[in-house]
């Protein structure tokens, strides 16, 4: 484990008082069965800004902290706990980083101050079909005066109902499949000719599909360069990489330690289940993928921090790991609690959809090991 600084301890602290106290895992079933389609519960989410993470990265000329990458992992793992859901990933994090580094000082101005005070979120718009894949983007950005006009469809965007303005990954040049030829640019939601329909998935996150028909673009949208929006995309992707696998990493602890609790609890045959070696060794193997994931993700949000030149590997690194930890997890959760694992008022069914959906998120465990691969030159 890393050693954090008094400030990160204080802030690690804050957050796991707060998310037990205003999170718990019983909040997750009312933003389910409430249908408002945003995927989070906006007044916990206006709480969470008003504690300032939703401007840990965001510089303080901007209204931020800029108290770094690895601080707010340490709160995505407190939050990831409980399970509570927040655009802090795709908006605070991701999206703040891509305005940061290429926004026009316009931009800056607009939007940072907004995402730090949590008033606006900003989504990212970068998938196309039900596998991540930023290089086959398809959508085209072609040029309209001197501006884009832009026509395509991005699925699913996460929290795009909530969303105030996206980031849309758009192909300006090339076909799909090439690196190059991707630019990426800023646009409200409320653009004309943008139009966004609710998806329905295994669990509330206010995924949309967005259709861009043709939404005519000033080049004052553009972040960085025209075609050259590559890197760029990959360093927002390398944050919410790293910071969802802080997040489930979390995620993963909490349902190992309620497992844990529960086979020391639970009896059969007249003693406690944990007393079965089967089941310790079952139990052993989970605590050092635990340990092997944290290692994965501390290394991760330290490398963003330092912008070393091995993060991308890095960040692959963590998300593949903790993709394969979490959903290993959540599966031995529900065999170790049985009968009861399986019911739907337990909360193993819980950390089982997100286990699946965060796996997905950003690309699942096999496209990271391929991505890790090689970037390492295997």
């Amino acid at each position: 484990m890393a050693v954090l600084t008094e400030e990160q301890n204080l802030l690690r602290d804050a957050a796991e008082a707060w998310a037990q106290e205003r999170s718990p895992l019983g909040a997750l079933r009312k933003i389910r069965a409430n249908g408002d389609g945003l995927g989070f519960d906006a007044q916990a989410f206006a709480e969470m800004a008003e504690m300032g993470w939703a401007g840990i990265v965001v510089p303080e000329e901007f209204g931020g902290a800029d108290f770094g990458f690895h601080s707010m992992g340490v709160v995505l793992e407190q939050l990831g706990r409980t399970l509570t859901a927040s655009p802090l990933i795709v908006s605070s994090l991701a999206a703040a980083t891509g305005l940061k580094r290429a926004g026009s000082a316009a931009l800056k101005q607009a939007w940072l101050p907004k995402i730090a005070a949590g008033e606006a979120i900003v989504t990212l718009a970068i998938d196309e079909g039900v596998r991540h894949n930023p290089a086959a983007t398809e959508l085209r950005a072609k040029k309209s005066g001197a501006g884009f006009k832009l026509s395509g469809v991005k699925r699913p965007v996460l929290f795009g109902m909530a969303a105030h303005a996206a980031i849309i990954a758009a192909r300006t040049s090339g076909e799909p499949g090439d690196e190059a030829g991707i630019t990426l640019f800023l646009a409200p939601t409320d653009a004309a000719k943008l139009s966004r329909a609710p998806l329905i998935e295994i669990e509330a996150r206010g995924a949309a599909a967005y259709d861009f028909g043709g939404v005519t673009l000033g080049p004052e949208a553009v972040l960085g360069a025209v075609d050259e929006g590559g890197p760029l995309l990959e360093r927002m992707l390398d944050c919410a990489c790293a910071g969802l696998a802080a997040q489930m990493l979390g995620s993963a602890s909490a349902a190992f330690e309620i497992t844990l609790a529960y086979l020391k609890t639970r009896k059969q045959f007249g003693q406690l289940i944990g007393a079965f070696q089967a089941l310790q060794h079952r139990a052993s193997v989970l605590l050092g993928e635990l340990e092997l994931t944290r290692s994965a993700v501390e290394s991760a949000l330290d490398a963003l921090d330092a912008d070393a030149p091995e993060t991308h590997e890095l960040a692959s690194l963590a998300k593949a790991l903790a993709g394969d930890t979490f959903r290993r997890v959540a599966g031995e959760m529900i065999q170790m609690h049985g009968g009861i694992g399986m019911t739907d008022e337990h909360d193993a069914g819980l950390f089982l959809k997100r286990a699946r959906i965060d796996d997905m998120s950003f690309g699942g465990a096999g496209y990271h090991r391929e991505r890790y691969g090689r970037l390492a030159g295997y």
